[in-house]
């Protein structure tokens, strides 16, 4: 058996939040309206700064789920190339070497996040890793129902995700990494060997200085938001997306289309 390496996503393997990219996609296809997009972009500065809190992480898998059911995976799909255009230039290039070195030593590297599966996949296909898991929706008929189909791959759902995966691929967690900023994402970091604080908050910097885990720190975002109201203007103005968007705009309704996560 051979140990495997686990990444999440948001301020872990990217600056901020994926769905920040969404938002600027969607509003970009005119599935947003200007206004929530402002509210999105203060919601993505607030995680940026703050971290999410379980309960907006479970309202905003909610209203995602209420918001694609009915709607055509194809759809949704179309949306990947605006997406990644705003997600890859934000790469933590410190965390992607990681990943490759572990590859190199002959063990597979995933990403693992609350996001969609589908977005978790692309992204591993792109970034050359072995591959991704993420939020589950059930699909029928190539649309989606707006059922969860699994686990949410958040807190416990994330540890339980790795050693489904572990069970099936023969990897020994005991010898394997995971890499997290939160700590929501404690369940899987304890569920591992070798666990790696990235950008760690408060609470799990605190957690990894007792136990002894390895931390990294090389953040660029959250310091050039916390030094001036600057960055605020930017961002609202910019268009971006938001760590709790999932509302569209209903124009015309047989147009509609729905974020990735």
């Amino acid at each position: 058996m051979r140990g495997a390496a686990f990444f999440d996503l948001d301020k872990t393997l990217i600056e901020g939040s994926s769905a920040f990219h969404f938002g600027r996609a969607a509003y970009k296809h005119g599935l947003l309206s200007r206004r929530q997009l402002a509210r999105d972009a203060w919601a993505n500065i607030k995680f940026r700064l703050q971290g999410s809190t379980d309960a907006d992480t479970d309202a905003l898998r909610q209203r995602i789920l209420d918001a694609l059911a009915g709607q055509r995976v194809v759809d949704l799909q179309r949306l990947g190339p605006d997406v990644l255009a705003g997600i890859l230039p934000l790469l933590y290039r410190e965390v992607l070497r990681e990943a490759y070195a572990h590859q190199d030593a002959g063990r597979p590297a995933y990403i693992i996040t609350a996001a969609s599966q589908e977005l978790a996949e692309v992204l591993a296909h792109v970034l050359v890793l072995d591959g991704g898991l993420g939020m589950r929706s059930e699909v029928r008929d190539g649309i989606y129902t707006g059922r969860p189909d699994g686990p949410f791959t958040y807190r416990e759902g994330k540890a339980e995700a790795i050693r489904t995966l572990a069970a099936a691929e023969g990897i020994d967690l005991t010898e394997s990494y995971a890499y997290s900023d939160s700590e929501s994402d404690l369940p899987m970091l304890r569920a591992v060997g070798h666990p790696v604080a990235v950008n760690p908050d408060a609470a799990l910097e605190k957690v990894a200085r007792a136990e002894g885990w390895r931390i990294m720190r090389f953040d660029r975002l959250g310091p050039i938001l916390k030094i001036g109201g600057a960055a605020l203007a930017v961002a609202l103005l910019g268009g971006g997306g938001g760590y709790a968007f999932a509302r569209l705009r209903p124009q015309q309704k047989q147009r509609r289309r729905l974020p990735l996560v």
